[in-house]
């Protein structure tokens, strides 16, 4: 959003596995038809544990949250049992193996017994743990292990993985390849798949699915169904057959497929506000829900504190202060928030992270603090909006977080003309087909465009011409490409003096509605309160109205 009114934008003791696995005679994984997950089960997909065990049978198997495919496991830690959960799988001597596997809550591990091990803190999304390991010279078994923290709570596992060769004595055959890869249907979160059998000397005891380089389903027929999808959103599936040596097939054909849109779009509604807590008279977000009905706001501004590092206002923590007690106060009145990254003005996370992997851990941390459903990129400015590189490195740590989340809805926010998209728009929708970033929600700032007296025209214009672009990149069809779209209006006055009032808004708001579009804001509801003749100011709108009557209006907003 635009200057001056959008401004910038327990004691804890745990011995880690200490006792390392014999080293002698290591040697390096072997090629690709014998290097490959070893565990059975590892992605809990048949709905049962087996063959994992887990103490005090505080395992169970669930269906969310998950990180690949439909299930996962749910360890229901208590304050006398940790809920460790174990496999155990015939191993070679002397052979270097690399665990890993993808965990969700306080203070998780992941390790082998009498071996290395590995935690992580407390995500509240899936994170991967990985940790490698070299059998010892006469060694045929290894037990792997996963278990959350006493008094924790409960924590999740999915997509366990132990790279290397299988044990199993003397066949060393592997499977032949699977063949004929293909999609037999899709929906808007999940991708049918069959294949033609593998042959093997011994036999083939299951099947690994694949979604580019991440495992995310065993089976032991020749057919498939991978769910928790996004809509809309490439995939590229390939499969190995696995025998109970472990011996491990080349990979299949691969299969790419398109996830439905879903109903003509991303499933994904949210009329959210814009609230910030650093600047012109924040009001109590709890009774302005109570006044309005309003249930998401748009939190701001999320901005670098110095380096690649995310802060409320670049100067506010994560967590621990004022936003997060507001954070749990909307969340307790059955609200929710998304975090605004970026803006107009301060000290942006693109231009200082060095790279879409370091935005991409930025990012992940402002997730992880809130358990966040979604997230919003404002891209303003010529730092961010007006420069390729740091568009490219957006979009590519959107990419990335949106793999390691799923579920997790990527909004983009930036300006646009009083037909459509600028030049840097329609570059960043193009990266955004070009680098599959799978963006949910491409928001547009219908004001401070120079558009004169016509706000509603304009904004209808503006968002139109934003539909023809999203068609003629992506190849949607009307209804997908509205159900891509937010509009991001201001109240009352604009920078520029155009007036949006709140019988203008109300016919934005039913535009939006009876055409399905994604998401309605408006900047801001700090600024949802009557000054007429006011002029631009942070607390007011600078016209006539109700107090809090444009987040009333916006509460109607239903997508």
């Amino acid at each position: 959003m635009r200057n001056p009114l959008r401004r910038p934008g327990r004691r804890l003791l745990a011995l880690l596995g200490s006792a390392a696995l014999a080293l002698a005679g290591a040697v390096a994984l072997p090629g690709t038809a014998q290097a490959a997950n070893v565990l059975a089960n590892s992605g809990f997909e048949s709905g049962s544990l087996s063959p994992w065990s887990c103490t005090g049978n505080l395992g169970s198997v669930v269906s969310s949250p998950v990180h690949g495919g439909s299930k996962a496991l749910a360890g229901a830690v208590s304050s006398s049992d940790n809920a460790k959960c174990s496999q155990t799988v015939s191993v070679r001597p002397n052979t270097a193996y690399t665990l890993s596997g993808w965990v969700r809550g306080s203070y998780v591990y992941l390790g082998v017994e009498g071996g290395s091990s590995t935690w992580t803190t407390s995500p509240s999304a899936y994170s991967q743990l990985s940790v490698s390991f070299t059998t010892g010279g006469s060694q045929t078994s290894a037990t792997v292990f996963v278990h959350g923290w006493y008094a924790q709570g409960t924590y999740h596992a999915d997509d366990i993985s132990l790279d290397g060769p299988g044990g199993g004595g003397s066949d060393t055959q592997a499977p032949t390849a699977p063949g004929s890869l293909r999609s037999t249907g899709k929906t808007s979160s999940s991708v049918s798949l069959a294949w033609n059998a593998s042959t093997d000397n011994v036999g083939v005891t299951a099947y690994d699915v694949y979604s580019g380089s991440n495992q995310v389903l065993s089976v032991s027929g020749t057919t498939a169904t991978v769910g928790g999808l996004s809509p809309s959103t490439g995939y590229t599936f390939t499969v190995r057959a696995r025998d109970a040596a472990g011996n491990t097939s080349p990979a299949s054909n691969s299969v790419s497929v398109t996830t439905d849109a879903g109903g003509g779009g991303t499933g994904f509604k949210q009329a959210a506000p814009y609230l910030y807590l650093g600047w012109g008279d924040p009001p109590s977000a709890t009774s302005v829900m109570s006044a309005t009905g309003i249930k998401w706001y748009t939190m701001a501004f999320i901005l670098s504190s110095g380096g690649c590092n995310p802060a409320w206002d670049g100067s506010r923590p994560l967590t621990g202060g004022n936003d997060q007690t507001v954070i749990n106060s909307i969340r307790s009145a059955g609200g929710d928030i998304v975090p605004s990254i970026g803006g107009w003005s301060g000290n942006k996370l693109g231009p200082n992270c060095s790279s879409a992997e370091a935005l991409a851990g930025a990012y992940q941390k402002v997730i992880d603090a809130y358990g966040l459903k979604a997230i919003d990129v404002d891209i303003e400015n010529t730092d961010e909006f007006e420069n390729a590189t740091v568009q490219d490195r957006i979009l590519n740590a959107l990419k990335i977080v949106k793999a390691n989340n799923p579920g997790l809805r990527t909004v983009l926010t930036f300006g646009t003309s009083t037909t459509g998209p600028t030049y840097w728009g329609n570059r960043l929708i193009e990266q955004a087909k070009a680098l599959n970033a799978g963006i949910d929600v491409f928001t547009i700032m219908p004001f401070d465009f120079g558009g004169g007296s016509d706000m509603y025209g304009n904004t209808v214009n503006a968002t139109e011409g934003l539909k023809t672009k999203l068609k003629s990149t992506f190849g949607w069809d009307d209804a997908t490409a509205y159900a891509h779209i937010g509009i991001s209006g201001m109240n009352g006055l604009s920078d520029q003096q155009e007036l949006t009032s709140p019988q203008i808004w109300t016919q934005i708001r039913d535009w939006a509605n009876s055409h399905h579009i994604a998401r309605l804001a408006f900047w801001s509801v700090n600024r949802d309160r009557p000054c007429p003749g006011g002029g631009v100011v942070s607390n007011c709108s600078g016209i006539s109205q109700s107090t809090w009557q444009f987040t009333s209006i916006t509460a109607g907003f239903t997508g």
